[in-house]
């Protein structure tokens, strides 16, 4: 997850042994890691290249909206009640930000892809219209579901391209993504 935040003071400051102070992640790291929306994997790395799991970005969510209180249970048949993304989940639904796979399946641990990641940040920014803009070379393989979101998600700066003018639609979103 990208943010636009301030500079941070260079890697011996960071706390992360894997956050190197010229990654283009650098600043979002710190940043999220500071503001209470991440913490690393460990006391000392962040794994900036492990994928974000769909309840990890729905804790993310939840934290930058400030934890608001939830109550009642979600629907989703395999997300534990109690558990660390418990009032994420519930929250992000309840808002109508994130769905499951059908079934009844939230996907908690599964890696999120690129555009369910567009999707999520569209919904959860009020799901408002977007230019199509400049394709994607590969914008064919953006389900249709994902296509607005990824319009939006690339004209404001929250996602970008990959190399070759890709957006790599199925492809693994990291936690420095």
């Amino acid at each position: 997850l990208s943010l636009s935040v301030p500079a941070f003071a260079a890697e011996g400051d960071s706390g992360f042994s894997d956050v190197d102070a010229d990654s283009w992640y650098a600043d979002a790291a710190l940043y999220c890691r500071d503001n209470g929306l991440m913490s690393g994997t460990s006391d000392t790395t962040f794994s900036p290249d492990t994928p974000m799991t769909r309840a990890m970005l729905a804790a993310v969510l939840y934290r930058l909206e400030g934890s608001p209180a939830v109550s009642g249970s979600d629907a989703f048949t395999d997300t534990a009640e109690g558990a660390w993304y418990a009032d994420a989940v519930l929250w992000a639904s309840q808002n109508g930000i994130v769905s499951g796979y059908g079934g009844g399946l939230f996907g908690t641990d599964d890696p999120i892809t690129r555009e369910q990641l567009a999707t999520i940040l569209w919904r959860c920014s009020g799901s408002p219209s977007a230019d199509a803009g400049n394709d994607f070379a590969d914008e064919d393989s953006i389900a249709s579901w994902a296509s607005t979101a990824v319009d939006w998600a690339r004209s404001n700066g929250y996602i970008s391209g990959m190399e070759g003018n890709r957006f790599a639609p199925k492809g693994q979103a990291t936690r420095a993504q």
